[in-house]
């Protein structure tokens, strides 16, 4: 993978990961609060599983 498709997989794994943090805060997962812990494991999470795969 070159440095542009890097570039752009880090901006899909970004934008799913704020899709999903918003889901959470919705559903009360996730609160602003624990937003600063909990929205970096969520975008690593996402970035291991698309690289595991």
């Amino acid at each position: 993978m070159d440095n542009k498709d890097k570039k752009i997989a880090d901006e899909v794994i970004l934008k799913v990961s704020k899709e999903i943090a918003i889901k959470f805060i919705e559903v009360g997962r996730l609160t602003p609060v624990s937003f600063e812990t909990g929205f970096p494991k969520i975008f690593e999470t996402i970035k291991e599983t698309v690289e595991k795969s």
